[in-house]
């Protein structure tokens, strides 16, 4: 059983932000095939939608307990199919287990040697197979919010590319979410909150994100306060 304890108190609020996550989906999909890793599941809520893409078998990786069990729990309630998890990090994995798709979701930024754990998660890829990473953007943005929940950074970037390894070619790399940018600038510099409220995440899902959606492609993804990147294994 892993020690590892998430202080994050937030999992369950940004779980109600269903435009978002949709939003996610539709960019991640065509990246997820065959075996998928994902690793710091969490409750459960992003392995609920994205599992809608094609796959043959989902593993889910969660240190936290608490987490863990819930995560099982929810891959029980949803009846997802050839989806199992276990409660450890990358390291409880060995040598012989290789993935077509592997994804850390809103998880490296919690990993205090992040290019070692890319590195990780690279021995684990099968040639031609994809890495995908989710993860704030912009170090000025790092509020307290970001403390409280577990980060040791936001990335940019250089940030980004920097971390991965050499057999890792990028394909795809983008900031997402221009409105929310504006929102989360209005936090730092004015509400200076540690937590946002269930209200403000609805608010954010429901009005600024199809908003975003909309204007992200025509802007060309320069502008956002979430960075995605997709690398692909050389061989």
């Amino acid at each position: 059983m892993s020690q590892f304890t998430y202080v994050g108190t937030e999992l369950e609020l940004f779980a109600e932000a269903k435009n978002w996550k949709n939003y996610i989906r539709v960019l991640f999909r065509k990246y997820i095939k065959g075996d998928v890793l994902e690793v710091g599941a969490g409750i459960g809520s992003n392995t609920r939608l994205l599992s809608r893409s094609q796959y043959i078998k989902w593993l889910c990786l969660e240190p936290d307990n608490e987490l863990f069990h819930a995560l099982e729990k929810s891959i029980d309630l949803n009846g997802i199919t050839n989806c199992y998890a276990h409660n450890g990090t990358i390291d409880i994995l060995n040598n012989e287990q290789f993935f077509d798709s592997i994804l850390y979701i809103d998880v490296l930024e919690h990993i205090r040697n992040d290019k070692e754990e890319v590195l990780k998660a690279s021995q684990h890829l099968k040639a031609n197979g994809n890495l995908v990473i989710l993860g704030p953007a912009h170090q000025w943005l790092f509020t307290p919010f970001d403390e409280a929940i577990g980060h040791y950074r936001r990335y940019n970037t250089s940030m980004l590319k920097a971390v991965l390894p050499d057999d890792i070619e990028v394909i795809k790399l983008a900031y997402l979410d221009c409105v929310g940018l504006l929102a989360s600038l209005g936090n730092k510099l004015v509400l200076r909150q540690s937590r946002p409220t269930l209200k403000q995440i609805k608010v954010w899902d429901r009005f600024m994100v199809p908003i975003s959606r909309r204007l992200d492609p025509p802007l060309g993804y320069r502008f956002g306060k979430s960075i995605l990147l997709v690398g692909r294994k050389r061989f």
